[in-house]
């Protein structure tokens, strides 16, 4: 049955796991929740546990009282220190649904928090592979709202994607035409004989050079916050080969240099240029930017190609399977509590899931939205026909994700 608003007494994924597969007494995982107390938080084996896939923000601290050190290997210095991110809470609640408590872990859920935490003390990138709608993507905003690291990086990657791409973009042809609208405006007006000082080059005229220039999400992740950013870089198998390789010496030294400043530094060390974030921006000191804090990357991949062994050797790997039970009603009642609210469409929805689970074994697997679609056509009580016909529809949503049986049965 889909679990009444509250949860209060639940255990959480990682602490019911904690208690039944470690040694460690239960009462040290309860000590390292945040809010227990400065004793529980400085024990060095309660650090591992940074996330805890609990669904809930940290509380009364931040992941910069509870990270220890990098390990001397993934250490990194830059500056000048760049201000936080903008929160996005409208865009996590979009994918993940309102804040709600998460139900008894599972293995699966014991091993993602694992791999997270694992990822976060390394420095190291998180491949995250598995079929398409098993919440790959979905794992970047879990970490964000739970550590509390703000606005996700989003990086969608296509076949004509390059690193470039991801790094910045110069917009030479703007500068180019702003340069020669000044020309022609220089030409066409006349001098101000009161005028006695020295003529204004047309390069001092310009807009600055950083006015031109925008970092993509991958450079974004790289300025130097004191906190981590979360970068998604999303069906990285779908990029052209040489994108994994190029990705390793960014992954590696943490930092790229843009050649257009580069060339500039003379003239202009430190040069202002737009971020990813909306409105926001940053100093880039002698054309390189250098993290300070290694973001979290999660790599997200449908296995439609393997990645080179030296690309796989610097990540860390996650297989998302499909989810169980719990994790679908977990997931309805975090976007659909309010329509699920009343006895009759919980019923509904709790059918549906049955349903789902049954139909996604035969049809090779389905996505999650489309459970999601389903129950909220079928609970929002918009739907016109009777029941037999709600059920064709329901075939019809939850058609073949290779395209195959799309067709409704009512034709």
């Amino acid at each position: 049955m889909l679990p009444e608003d509250g949860g209060s007494g639940r255990t959480s994924p990682t602490e019911s796991s904690h208690q039944n597969d470690r040694t460690t007494a239960p009462e040290t995982a309860a000590a390292a929740e945040p809010g227990n107390g400065a004793a529980g938080r400085s024990a060095s084996h309660d650090r591992w546990w940074l996330y805890r896939g609990t669904g809930q923000p940290l509380r009364d601290t931040d992941l910069g009282e509870l990270l220890p050190p990098p390990p001397p290997w993934r250490r990194f210095t830059g500056g000048p220190v760049v201000t936080p991110p903008p929160p996005d809470d409208e865009e996590i609640e979009r994918r993940l649904g309102r804040i709600s408590p998460s139900s008894v872990g599972t293995t699966h859920l014991r091993h993602e928090a694992d791999m997270v935490n694992a990822a976060l003390l390394l420095r190291r990138p998180l491949l995250v592979t598995g079929r398409p709608g098993t919440g790959k993507s979905s794992l970047a905003y879990r970490i964000s709202r739970e550590l509390k690291l703000g606005r996700v990086l989003r990086w969608h990657i296509t076949s004509r994607s390059t690193l470039r791409d991801g790094l910045y973009e110069y917009d030479a042809i703007g500068r180019v035409q702003d340069s020669a609208a000044l020309s022609a405006l220089r030409r066409t007006t006349p001098p101000d004989a009161g005028d006695t000082s020295p003529a204004t080059t047309d390069e001092e005229r310009l807009p600055g050079i950083g006015d031109y220039l925008q970092l993509g999400p991958l450079g974004t992740a790289l300025l130097p916050y004191e906190l981590p950013r979360v970068l998604l870089v999303d069906e990285l198998d779908k990029s052209d080969q040489d994108l994994a390789n190029d990705l390793l010496s960014v992954f590696e030294e943490g930092q790229f240099r843009i050649a257009e400043l580069v060339r500039a530094r003379r003239m202009h060390p430190r040069v202002k240029v737009m971020a990813d974030d909306p409105g926001r921006s940053a100093d880039i000191v002698d054309g390189v930017v250098k993290c300070r804090a290694f973001p979290v990357v999660v790599i997200t991949s449908n296995g439609e190609r393997e990645f080179p062994p030296a690309f796989l050797r610097r990540c860390l790997r996650l297989r998302m399977p499909d989810p169980d039970r719990s994790q679908l009603v977990d997931m309805v009642r975090a976007h659909l509590l309010q329509e699920t609210s009343e006895p009759r469409k919980k019923a509904q929805a709790d059918s549906l899931i049955d349903q789902f689970l049954l139909s996604s074994r035969d049809r090779g697997g389905l996505a999650r939205d489309q459970l999601l679609n389903a129950v909220y056509l079928a609970t929002s009580g918009r739907f016109p026909g009777d029941e037999e016909a709600m059920e064709d529809f329901v075939d019809a949503l939850w058609h073949r994700l290779d395209g195959a049986g799309a067709e409704s049965r009512a034709g």
